[in-house]
């Protein structure tokens, strides 16, 4: 009985971690060393609090608004969840066009095309697909390709902790040392517009709330907790390793940028992350 829970657990967990890393992890570490420069650990910690702090309401509402919406709920309760919907659809649509604009330009950035001309017209053929593949085989077949991207986007993460861990040592044991670099010039405003923006990077805790159909209630509230608990953890560790690298972008952060910080720790890290993008 507990190994099929286990099992469950971990399936109803591929979802939202599949949705919080989607694109995120290629272009957290420029967007955050180009807003706060050495202080993007602690400005995703923060972020990364707040967003835990937005999923217990997720989490409270799969234990409870659930309840309510299925026993003969009043027009207002209708209305709000209509309109909460919505909205989610909304910061949806916004999510995966990002999402794949920079797959996009990670992609095309590689054989150096990334104009914008190209990057519309891939991520058109992309969303072409993803469609395409909905419609004529169901969400079944998407629901493998998610599982099996998560699986490789975590290797690749891996890989690139374990090459910028590996050159942070070298270049702390070196007589130069780790050296400092600098964020670009912002206003306040526009400092914190930009790291309150990167909540979309963590964004996808809220999916389990929509699996109410495979999954039971208690699954699911631990399923959101667990996806943003090991979410927060690779996030911090990404994070804090490539920041002895970033001074070698002298002060392009760029949404391919990561592409250059794997290829200064190690040229074998490029392809694999190019893969993973795609």
């Amino acid at each position: 009985m507990n190994t099929q829970k286990s099992t469950s657990l971990v399936q109803a967990t591929i979802t939202p971690l599949s949705s919080i890393f989607g694109s995120g992890f290629l272009v957290i570490v420029p967007i955050l060393a180009g807003a706060v420069g050495e202080f993007s650990v602690a400005a995703m910690a923060v972020v990364c609090a707040i967003a835990y702090a937005v999923g217990s309401v997720i989490r409270y509402n799969i234990t409870n608004a659930e309840p309510a919406l299925a026993s003969k709920p009043g027009e207002a309760l209708i209305g709000f969840e209509r309109a909460s919907d919505f909205a989610l659809i909304l910061a949806y649509v916004i999510s995966v066009c990002l999402y794949l604009h920079i797959l996009s330009s990670f992609v095309l950035g590689s054989f150096h095309l990334d104009t914008e001309l190209y990057e519309n017209i891939l991520t058109t053929v992309v969303i072409s697909v993803i469609m395409l593949i909905g419609l004529t085989k169901g969400l079944d077949d998407l629901a493998v390709l998610e599982k099996w991207g998560l699986y490789i986007t975590l290797l690749i993460i891996v890989l690139l902790v374990g090459g910028f861990t590996w050159y942070g040592f070298n270049a702390w044991q070196s007589t130069v040392g780790i050296t400092p670099f600098k964020a670009t010039a912002h206003s306040p405003w526009e400092i914190l517009t930009i790291v309150a923006g990167t909540l979309i990077v963590v964004q996808g805790f809220e999916t389990p709330r929509y699996l109410g159909d495979d999954f039971d209630s208690a699954t699911r509230v631990k399923a959101s907790r667990w996806s943003q608990i090991i979410s927060t953890t690779v996030y911090l560790v990404f994070i804090a390793v490539a920041m002895p690298l970033v001074h070698t972008l002298n002060g392009q952060y760029d949404d391919n940028s990561l592409i250059k910080l794997a290829g200064v720790a190690s040229v074998l890290l490029v392809t694999p992350l190019v893969i993973a993008a795609a």
